[in-house]
C-alpha cells in the first residue's frame, strides 16, 4: 500500500510539473516575443503539420526570406486571416520582400502576392502534432469549467478536512461493535 501511494505521489508531481511547464511554454513564453504558438485548423500542410497541431514560429528580419521556408502571416485578401505556408517565390527581396506562397497540401499557389510590412517574418521551427487538439478540448465550456472551478474547489475541500481532522484520529472510521 505505501507503494502505490509514493509511485501515486510521484505521478501527480509528474503532472503538476508538466501542467505547469506548459502553461509557461504556451501561456507565457509567447509574451517574452522570442516565439508564438499557433494552432493549425487546416489541412493545407498535410503530410508535414496536420490540422490541430501547434506551431512554434520564431521571429527573423524579413531579408532572410527565402524559398522553401514555411511561414506564419497575414493574407493581404479578404478576411486577412493568418495562414502558414511554403514561400515558393521571392518576387522582390529586401527589407519589405514580396513573395508567393503554397500548402503543401494545394495544388495551386496562393492567388495572391503578398508583402511582408513590418521588421519580422515568422518562420516555423517546430511542430508539436496533436497539441492543439488538447487545447482546443481545454477550452471547451464543460472542460474549462470542471478544471477553473470544480478541481480547484475539491482540492481545496480536501485541504480544509485535512486541517479539521485531528492528526490522532484514524483515517477510516472504527468499526461500530454490534
Amino acid at each position: 500500500m505505501r507503494l502505490i501511494k509514493g509511485v501515486g505521489r510521484i505521478l501527480a508531481w509528474v503532472v503538476v510539473v508538466a501542467g505547469v511547464g506548459l502553461l509557461l511554454a504556451v501561456g507565457v513564453g509567447p509574451r517574452t516575443g522570442r516565439y508564438r504558438t499557433l494552432t493549425v485548423l487546416s489541412g493545407s500542410m498535410r503530410p508535414g503539420i496536420e490540422p490541430g497541431a501547434v506551431v512554434v514560429v520564431v521571429p527573423e528580419p524579413p531579408t532572410q526570406l527565402r524559398v522553401g521556408q514555411i511561414i506564419t502571416y497575414q493574407i493581404p485578401v479578404d478576411d486577412h486571416r493568418v495562414v502558414t505556408h511554403r514561400v515558393i517565390e521571392v518576387v522582390e527581396a529586401g527589407d519589405r520582400p514580396v513573395f508567393r506562397t503554397q500548402g503543401d497540401a494545394n495544388d495551386a499557389p496562393d492567388p495572391w502576392l503578398a508583402r511582408l510590412d513590418g521588421d519580422t517574418v515568422w518562420h516555423v521551427r517546430y511542430v508539436v502534432p496533436v497539441l492543439g487538439k488538447a487545447i482546443h478540448w481545454l477550452r471547451l465550456p464543460i472542460v474549462h469549467t470542471v478544471t477553473v472551478l470544480v478541481l480547484p474547489l475539491l482540492v481545496a475541500l480536501w485541504w480544509v478536512i485535512g486541517i479539521w481532522r485531528d492528526p490522532g484520529d484514524p483515517v477510516e472510521p472504527a468499526p461500530v461493535p454490534a
